[in-house]
């Protein structure tokens, strides 16, 4: 539908429906909406959005020019008997009304309120349905003739239909007619062109215009019929339609002329000041428009141009903030400009003191740079930058802080310590340390009022800066300058419950990746707890997500609930794509691995993994990395295994030296370079490390001693770690512990000691189905005799011989560390077979041809000859009796009957 300007004034009392000329956008899902309509309708929707035109389009198509009346009040309309004459003229001029309603002509003493009691008798016989269409019914300033109206609309026969077309909300009683549920609404919002029928209104005007371009007007126009009708208007003669969509706006001169004429000159002087005077806010209150106008009542003024369908629209269900319309606010900025120009500084200052004082910063600050007020808007944002990040605004924080001119933030130190927040939050440790280095350099500049406030900042990205880098005794001696009494003191309370809670998250954060878990728990759980009481649920997030790690090293029990808390409150606030979740979803992906729930593991860790930024999150990063190779591992996919660990360890590099979380991944490296048969490597990278007394690496090591052939060497270096001077990080590497201690007793010939130890080991995984150890390190005979004793473990026995068996669920096609003494590493698989390749491996050790397989598997020749290939190349077979000997060796099929 084409809209068109307001239509000129009418001339006679009233108006047979117009006729619809021109191409029209067919907008089907209002008429339909119009076809379902009740008895009564209403349309209200502020000037050019398209009222008339979509009224006169829909009577055309649905065929009722004959049956519908079409009255147009006139502008200002006072007089109750020319309304009522000109809507018993309409009515008359259809096919139903001419047939029932009398004549009536204007006299002095003619009553409105008989000539309803009139109409109401003539419409009584009426059968067939009849439309009365009234337009502008917002200019009939006459209350008496509102209510007539009413007493009509609430009395006339069920076939008379009523459609009400407004520009503001019309006191009409129609409440009750809303809840008889007698009543359709149709409102600006409804009345918003889409951009597909935008696109058809262009392609009607002759103009072509690229998708991102007409986006662009969509978005600008916020849909409105008129100014889209505009824009096509200007562009059918523009030289470059792209660059006119890009820039049209409310000051584009055929609009503003629109709105001008429309809307501000019809508003009194006191209503216009306000609108232009406002207009630098993007929302305003009646308080912050009392303060600009120095008026009162602004509040009741912006409720009455909302009602009045100016392009006002309000922001809450109490109508207490509101905006302009994009266009509309464009031309009054522009009109302030022209009219007022050297008030919009002072205007700007005011906004932005009064957003600081009422708790707005980010409106605040926006002023303060929109008026050119550096100092005011740097002071604002070092106040409130802290709380911005708290509350998970840091991407808004980021572009505040890019306002501000090149130079200003060179020379200012409270920006600069904001500058390193901002690359902690986004992009380099080694920026974040120049920024902060400058911001120290530069502090004596600091004016003393602000001098509590610099320091703070700058002792919190210390803080921060340390627990990146995993530097535990600098994030120590951060925190407890932080958390000192006398420090809270001097910050003032607000600011000492922000920093107190962050103080107390990072000073656990670091603890845990340190593996000092106890005291992280304890700090993390301090912090989580005030970051609740204080509202600052990012941070809670936080110390969630890094509480459920800290967890994880009692039970992954507890650690997947805190995990769990960590992100549906993550996923409350729209977070689950930011790095302060991304910790919840690393963790409970790597328990998904240890529980061999590899699909779920892999959703979580990819949804991590679009989420961190391991550069400025080391640590977090290097944890993701070694969860993926644990994967991979799971998966038998060893040297995609030992690629995600390299990755891992590349960003260690990040850290300081020997970082204590490096422990855990680099024996998980170690242990795929065993499985690789890469013992000669395995041998240089643990030259290589300075400490190994750490549980997993003497896992790690054990596992290698294992494969050498060497089982005495493998408990020897296990002992430390089954009776706990060695730590391990969580049950899973301990339950790996005992369970290698288990292969490497048996491989001594002790069968007791293994069973102990094998229990024990199954003791550690049963309650949270930590089974991955027994995938990693694959024993399936020791298994099977430890079944058929006395074990309290059966059904998790079970479940892991199904996962060890031939193509168990597709997961596993990785076979023991060592089946024996004498150093011998067996053969290992290139890659898993599928389980087509699986099926098809089963029938090699028969005489059947590739034929004969086709058939007893249903699929074709080709399709059987192609897996055997692929079979071959994963077993690294030249022959069919090659491959079959291979699978045997790797426990993937049966040992032969024969006996030799």
């Amino acid at each position: 539908m084409i809209p068109a300007e307001r239509s000129q004034a009418i001339a006679t009392s009233h108006a047979p429906v117009p006729a619809v000329r021109g191409r029209i956008v067919s907008r089907q899902g209002l008429f339909d909406r119009l076809d379902r309509a009740a008895r009564v309708t209403q349309i209200s929707a502020p000037a050019g959005s398209g009222k008339t035109y979509l009224l006169r389009s829909w009577i055309v198509e649905s065929g009722l020019a004959d049956s519908a009346a079409w009255v147009a009040v006139q502008a200002a309309e006072p007089d109750p008997q020319r309304f009522w004459i000109s809507v018993l003229d309409a009515l008359r001029d259809t096919i139903a009304g001419s047939k029932l309603i009398r004549p009536l002509t204007g006299a002095p003493d003619l009553n409105g309120w008989a000539v309803v009691e009139r109409l109401l008798e003539d419409l009584e016989p009426l059968e067939d349905s009849l439309w009365l269409v009234i337009d502008d019914v917002h200019e009939l300033r006459s209350a008496e003739a509102l209510a007539q109206l009413e007493l009509l609309m609430v009395r006339a026969p069920a076939e008379l239909r009523f459609v009400l077309v407004t520009r503001r909300e019309m006191r009409l009683g129609l409440h009750r007619l809303r809840l008889e549920g007698e009543l359709t609404e149709i409102r600006a919002a409804d009345l918003q062109f889409s951009v597909d029928e935008a696109r058809a209104l262009f392609e009607a005007a002759g103009v072509e215009l690229s998708e991102s371009g007409l986006a662009a007007l969509v978005r600008r126009t916020e849909g409105w019929a008129a100014g889209l009708r505009l824009a096509a208007l200007s562009l059918a003669r523009h030289p470059d339609p792209e660059q006119f969509a890009a820039e049209f706006s409310g000051s584009e001169r055929t609009v503003a002329q629109y709105l001008l004429a429309e809307v501000l000159d019809h508003q009194p002087e006191s209503v216009r000041r306000l609108l232009l005077r406002t207009s630098v806010c993007e929302r305003i209150s009646g308080e912050l428009a009392d303060l600009l106008t120095g008026g009162s009542g602004g509040e009741r003024i912006l409720q009455d141009l909302e009602d009045a369908g100016a392009f006002v629209v309000s922001l809450d269900g109490r109508r207490s903030w509101f905006r302009y319309h994009t266009l509309f606010a464009d031309l009054l900025q522009l009109e302030l400009r022209r009219t007022e120009p050297a008030e919009l500084a002072a205007l700007l200052g005011a906004a932005a003191g009064w957003y600081a004082e009422h708790g707005y910063p980010v409106e605040a600050v926006r002023h303060a740079q929109a008026a050119r007020d550096w100092d005011l808007a740097a002071r604002l944002l070092s106040d409130h930058f802290l709380g911005l990040t708290l509350d998970g605004q840091g991407a808004t924080a980021h572009q505040l802080l890019a306002r501000f001119p090149a130079e200003m933030v060179e020379a200012d130190p409270k920006l600069a310590v904001l500058m390193a927040a901002d690359e902690l939050l986004r992009r380099s440790l080694e920026a974040a340390e120049r920024h902060l280095a400058r911001a120290e350099q530069e502090a004596t500049a600091v004016p003393a009022d602000r001098r509590g406030r610099f320091q703070v900042n700058l002792a919190l990205m210390r803080l921060s800066l340390a627990q990146r880098r995993g530097d535990l005794p600098a994030v120590v001696e951060q925190a407890q300058r932080l958390l000192a009494p006398a420090e809270a003191a001097e910050a003032g309370s607000a600011l000492d419950a922000d920093t107190r809670a962050q103080a107390l998250v990072t000073l656990g954060t670091a603890e845990l990746w340190a593996l000092r878990a106890a005291e992280a728990e304890r700090h993390l759980e301090q912090g989580s707890a005030l970051a609740r009481r204080i509202g600052r649920p990012w941070l809670e997030v936080g110390a969630l997500a890094h509480g459920g790690w800290a967890a994880s090293f009692r039970s992954f029990a507890l650690a997947t609930k805190q995990f769990g808390q960590a992100i549906e409150l993550a996923r409350e606030h729209g977070w689950t794509g930011e790095p302060v979740a991304a910790v919840a979803y690393v963790g409970l992906g790597a328990i998904r691995v240890w529980q061999m729930q590899l699909e779920e593991a892999e959703a979580l860790l990819d949804q991590a993994e679009r989420a961190l930024r391991g550069e400025v999150e080391p640590a977090a990063g290097v944890v993701l990395h070694q969860a993926r190779g644990m994967l991979e591992l799971a998966r038998g996919h060893d040297g995609r295994a030992l690629a995600a660990f390299g990755a891992a360890d590349r960003l260690a590099d990040l850290l300081v030296a020997a970082h204590p979380r490096l422990a855990p991944m680099r024996a998980y490296m170690l242990q795929t370079l065993v499985r690789l048969g890469d013992i000669g490597r395995a041998e240089q990278a643990l030259a290589g490390l300075d400490d190994t007394d750490r549980g997993e690496l003497r896992t790690a090591l054990a596992a290698l001693r294992l494969t050498q052939g060497d089982p005495r060497a493998a408990t020897d270096t296990l002992a430390p770690v089954l009776d706990g001077s060695a730590p391990v990080t969580n049950p899973g590497w301990a339950s790996q512990a005992f369970l290698l201690e288990a292969i490497a007793r048996d491989a001594l010939g002790d069968p007791a000691a293994a069973g102990r130890a094998l229990e024990q080991a199954l003791d550690l995984a049963e309650p949270d189905g930590a089974i991955f150890a027994f995938v990693l390190h694959p024993a399936p005979e020791l298994l099977q005799r430890h079944a058929r004793r006395r074990t309290s473990h059966a059904a998790l026995i079970a479940e892991i011989l199904s996962l060890l068996a031939p193509g168990g669920n597709g997961r596993v096609a990785s076979p023991p560390v060592s089946r024996g003494l004498g150093g011998i590493v067996p053969p290992r698989v290139t890659e898993p077979l599928s389980g087509s390749e699986t099926r098809v491996l089963r029938f090699l050790p028969t005489n059947l041809s590739a034929p004969d397989i086709s058939g007893q598997l249903s699929v074709s020749v080709n399709t059987v000859r192609t897996h055997m290939r692929h079979v071959y190349e994963k077993l690294d077979a030249h022959s069919r009796a090659e491959a079959v000997e291979r699978a045997r060796a790797l426990g993937l099929l049966a040992p032969s009957s024969r006996r030799s």
